[in-house]
């Protein structure tokens, strides 16, 4: 289904799709090629929704997640360009997947990579990594996400830093704002991606999904959005299955 890809490869099996960003001459740079794939990788997990794990591959012996949006595509734009959103419109379609998305980071999320790793429900990553948004030291600002997500997820402070001053966080950093939860070696990475997912996967596929866009929700939403989400589940036979699976275990 994903042969004639180019900027990216795909492992599609055990109920989870692996999509791993392959440009390792230009540093998996972000150009037109990746965003049309990732469009086309989303309307397939769209319509047959799977955990996705994102990752990158090696660059001279060393990770690389990506590092960026490729400039020189990035020169030429203009301001339909950026009225279109093309970035933008690709992360916020991942992060709307019906199942989650986990990010295995490992080097250099900059830029608009930095920006496809918040998209992602989960991220993981390595002691090598380094995070960060140089926009506006290109004369740009970082419109993919990060002006919004970037706060949500590490607080105004530190993302104003990040953002204005152009801070690039290591990964004790990154662990210690919870931007990532987990640290492995780049050999272990992939296999940590994927126990998470098989975390994931050991839960109910359709309360997953639920819980998921219910937790996306604007505050006033809740608790009515709540109620009617428990309620679809309160009829679902994997509840009933569950629990009284869990209620003979404890007659054990």
């Amino acid at each position: 289904m994903f042969e004639h890809f180019t900027a990216l490869t795909i492992e599609d099996g055990n109920g989870r799709l692996v999509a791993r960003m392959n440009r390792p001459e230009v540093r998996n740079a972000i150009d037109a090629t990746m965003v049309a794939e990732l469009h086309e990788l989303c309307a397939y997990l769209e319509t047959t929704p799977k955990i996705l794990i994102l990752t990158g591959c090696e660059v001279n012996g060393r990770g690389i997640f990506a590092s960026g949006a490729d400039i020189a595509q990035l020169r030429e734009r203009r301001r339909e360009d950026a009225l279109r959103g093309v970035n933008s419109q690709i992360f916020d379609r991942i992060h709307k997947l019906p199942m989650p998305v986990i990010a295995a980071i490992d080097g250099y999320a900059l830029g608009g990579g930095a920006e496809l790793a918040y998209a992602a429900d989960f991220r993981i990553g390595t002691p090598y990594i380094k995070m960060g948004q140089p926009e506006t030291n290109l004369g740009i600002i970082a419109a993919a996400g990060a002006l919004w997500r970037l706060k949500e997820l590490v607080g105004e402070p530190v993302a104003l830093e990040i953002l204005m001053a152009g801070r690039i966080l290591n990964a004790q950093e990154a662990l210690d704002l919870h931007l990532v939860t987990e640290l492995h070696e780049p050999s272990e990475l992939l296999d940590a991606a994927h126990a998470l997912a098989d975390r994931i996967s050991a839960q109910d596929p359709l309360a997953v999904r639920i819980t998921k866009r219910v937790f996306a929700a604007p505050r006033d939403a809740h608790p009515h959005i709540d109620e009617l989400a428990q309620a679809i589940l309160f009829e679902s036979d994997a509840k009933f299955d569950r629990m009284q699976a869990f209620l003979d275990r404890k007659k054990k």
